[in-house]
């Protein structure tokens, strides 16, 4: 469906073109200091990581339906509770480390030039295989949650190839992205929707038997109906709400609620109660993190105004890849006097040092 397909895409995106810069830092700079013959060992690093980011994904794919359903439930509640923090910490560690993130990677790469042009082949894999294992649990908890959707699966596949593509043009320079607000933008949106892999990895546990819910005997009973409570005479282990008469669990409107703010028709308390706090706690925390991203841009706009001084800031944002004409990385050029127009954020949402 196309709410499941429009959302597996989106993450498929946003983490790919994630991986998709780092890369690109990577190769500039090798090619920025005349190290082109180390760039082979620096790609079978980066494939190593794909190949374990598969690897991974198919091991939990495959070898869950070996599982019993009580197994398969504990499983999928449990790899869904690793996706979020892993989520939810990599959206806060690049507020914080995006502006560094460049220095950082070439650093790594000097370090492994003096230590062995093997050692590259680590960089490579490191830098890339934190985001594919991230993107491999987030994607698989989504599938799981839309029942093995194979539009779920195609989105993520489409946002992922789309992300390479813009890659390469952003490293060619044939493109001009704004990533500041790409990535604040897409990391709004992950928190949402690490919220509803909660709320649905809570469902899983409480399916196997791991918390106490409805599917359990001590699910609290309507001595009316004989069923498990709903509403406040459910709380806190039975059901707080349940609408699936108006809303049907595999109708289109469930699937669009579901990927965009994790809503199901049938929610239990607990999976209310997490939804809440977690947004509660997140959002408030990442609007401060982008908004102190964005004062000191705005300070430094002002400063170097004042004082007429240039101010360097990249062309490309954080692409680093090389430009086809100077052949050489546009975050290692030489300074030149920006415009606003060609200014663009790094994906923190703050300007790259130069």
């Amino acid at each position: 469906m196309l709410a499941s397909f429009f959302a597996t895409f989106l993450i498929g995106l946003r983490e790919g073109l994630e991986a998709a810069l780092v890369v690109g830092i990577l190769v500039a700079y090798l090619t920025r200091v005349g190290r082109r013959d180390a760039l082979p060992k620096l790609w079978i690093g980066v494939g190593l990581a794909v190949a374990l980011a598969l690897g991974v994904g198919a091991i939990f794919t495959f070898g869950a339906y070996m599982l019993t359903f009580e197994a398969q439930e504990l499983l999928g509640g449990g790899l869904s509770l690793l996706a979020v923090a892993m989520v939810t910490w990599m959206i806060f560690w690049m507020q914080k480390a995006g502006r560094s993130l460049k220095a950082g990677l070439e650093g790594g790469v000097d370090r492994a030039l003096r230590g062995g042009v093997w050692a590259l082949v680590a960089i490579g894999f490191v830098s890339v295989a934190r985001e594919g294992v991230e993107t491999t649990l987030l994607l698989w908890s989504m599938v799981q949650s839309f029942g093995d959707s194979p539009s779920a699966l195609l989105g993520a596949l489409v946002g992922l190839i789309t992300a390479v593509v813009l890659g390469w043009f952003i490293a060619r320079g044939m493109l001009r992205l704004n990533l500041g607000r790409f990535f604040t933008w897409t990391g709004g949106f992950l928190v949402i929707v690490a919220a509803g892999v909660l709320a649905y990895a809570l469902h899983d546990l409480q399916e196997a038997g791991a918390l106490p819910g409805p599917f359990g005997a001590g699910a609290p009973i309507d001595p009316t109906t004989g069923s498990v409570a709903i509403g406040w005479a459910g709380f806190p282990f039975g059901w707080a709400f349940d609408v699936s008469s108006a809303i049907a669990p595999d109708s289109a409107l469930a699937v669009l609620l579901q990927a965009t703010i994790g809503f199901m028709p049938a929610m239990t308390w607990l999976q209310v109660i997490a939804w809440v706090v977690y947004i509660g706690v997140v959002v408030p925390l990442f609007i401060r993190g982008v908004r102190s991203n964005r004062r000191p841009r705005a300070a430094s706009t002002v400063d170097a105004t004042a004082s007429g001084s240039d101010v360097s800031t990249p062309t490309v944002a954080t692409s680093g890849a090389s430009s086809p004409t100077a052949g050489a990385s546009p975050l290692g050029a030489a300074p030149s006097p920006p415009t606003a127009a060609a200014a663009t954020p790094h994906p923190s949402g703050a300007p790259a040092a130069s």
